[in-house]
């Protein structure tokens, strides 16, 4: 179980946030979500192969088509995609040595949950980052 403290821990000493999934439609969660991560200081790493391959970049930042093709350090792996798609993403997660794997709202893949437990990363899943981010802003940090 992730609890508050673990969660404000990693929100307040990460400061890059790869999206999987993230859209370049305003009107989609995963836009608005990272938005609001951007305009509170964190960097955000679009991660969707659709637009990697036509050279876009989302919110001012250049796409990637996965994981493995970022080339820097990622503190935070937010996952915008079905449930059955995680475990891929949390093994790439592993891989490029992230701190944490965050299944959004309405993902819960425990394969990926146990496997990025057992390598030492944060695991937090069926929660909103961005939920979590304004109720730590606020002070609230019940367990």
């Amino acid at each position: 179980m992730t609890t508050n403290d673990s969660i404000q821990s990693i929100l307040t000493q990460s400061r890059t946030i790869a999206v999987v999934g993230l859209s370049a439609d305003p009107s989609k969660a995963s836009y608005s979500v990272s938005k609001y991560m951007q305009s509170h200081g964190f960097r955000i790493i679009p991660v969707n192969p659709r637009y990697a391959s036509v050279g876009a970049s989302i919110l001012g930042e250049k796409c990637y088509a996965e994981l493995s093709d970022i080339g820097f350090e990622v503190d935070i792996v937010n996952v915008f995609r079905r449930t059955e798609d995680v475990l891929p993403v949390a093994q790439q997660a592993v891989c490029i040595g992230a701190k944490c794997l965050w299944q959004q709202l309405g993902v819960t893949n425990h394969e990926a949950h146990v496997m990025v437990q057992a390598a030492d990363l944060l695991s937090v899943m069926d929660r909103c980052i961005k939920v979590d981010h304004a109720r730590m802003m606020n002070g609230a940090t019940q367990t």
